[in-house]
């Protein structure tokens, strides 16, 4: 994108630099008014060519014939340029657009229901769940002042070990459609859900190599804790952009997702009046 937009900048420059100079120049030599000088480069570079005004003069008919070899090359590098940027841009919408619903899927089948899960050992949920529970009325300024809130949080999860084998149950149900998510090439162009997805999936295969997990020491423990804090740090991150782009091209979706938000102790799917 960054080198069609260098093209376009240069074209366009040197389209420029041949409309003025060429304009000046055709009109010194054919001792013509700009106004029919200027209209003779546009026909020519356009390639309409109606040719009411045309050269006279050697010095006119050189110019003339630069303006077509080097005018219409630069007027045609900067529209296809151009185009080739628009179509780049239709394609990269298509491309996230895509990724977006694939990071909707991971949180109807598993996302959703690990934060619920993983938020309940999260000590200090009360100093920011009043944030995270959000309603219809949420802007983008709001998003940014939870997003500012979760700088400054401390993610501090403290599970015992008679809830592991709850989470390696999670993991291993989930273990095809985490798989399938993998082998998506969009993936790879969404840094934080790949980081995500890479953290889940390395956790699922911590816990999954762990037979007796009601007898594991405590240093084992601390090392399954950080990397459940890891997979619930980046799980809020990216469950919050999601919400915003729901939010901004979803609303009905979005609707539903504030229902059953995982930090919502009272969430119900169920519609009512307040």
């Amino acid at each position: 994108m960054k080198n069609l937009k260098f093209k376009i900048k240069i074209f366009s420059i040197i389209f420029l630099a041949i409309l003025f100079f060429g304009t000046i120049g055709f009109s010194i030599l054919e001792n013509i008014p700009l106004t029919d000088s200027f209209y003779f480069i546009i026909t020519t570079i356009s390639t309409v060519g109606y040719g009411d005004v045309h050269p006279i003069t050697g010095g006119g008919k050189i110019i003339a014939i630069l303006i077509i070899i080097l005018g219409v090359g630069a007027f045609l590098g900067v529209i296809a340029n151009s185009l080739e940027i628009m179509l780049s841009i239709r394609e990269k919408n298509h491309r996230n657009e895509k990724i977006n619903m694939i990071i909707g899927a991971f949180f109807s089948e598993a996302g959703t229901d690990l934060i619920t899960y993983l938020s309940g050992f999260d000590q200090s949920l009360h100093k920011i769940r009043k944030q995270l529970v959000m309603n219809n009325d949420c802007s983008n300024k709001n998003f940014n002042l939870i997003r500012r809130k979760l700088k400054k949080y401390h993610y501090k999860i403290d599970i015992d070990k008679s809830a592991l084998p709850e989470l390696r149950k999670f993991f291993i149900e989930r273990k095809d459609f985490l798989l399938r998510l993998m082998e998506n090439p969009y993936i790879l162009e969404h840094e934080s859900f790949a980081e995500l997805l890479m953290a889940v999936f390395h956790l699922a295969e911590e816990l999954e190599h762990r037979n007796r997990i009601s007898q594991l020491p405590e240093e084992d423990l601390d090392h399954l804790t950080k990397d459940i804090e890891r997979v619930y740090t980046l799980l809020i991150h990216q469950w919050l952009d999601y919400m915003q782009h729901l939010k901004k091209n979803y609303p009905y979706l979005f609707s539903l997702a504030i229902r059953i938000n995982p930090f919502d102790p009272n969430a119900s799917a169920i519609v009512c009046k307040e």
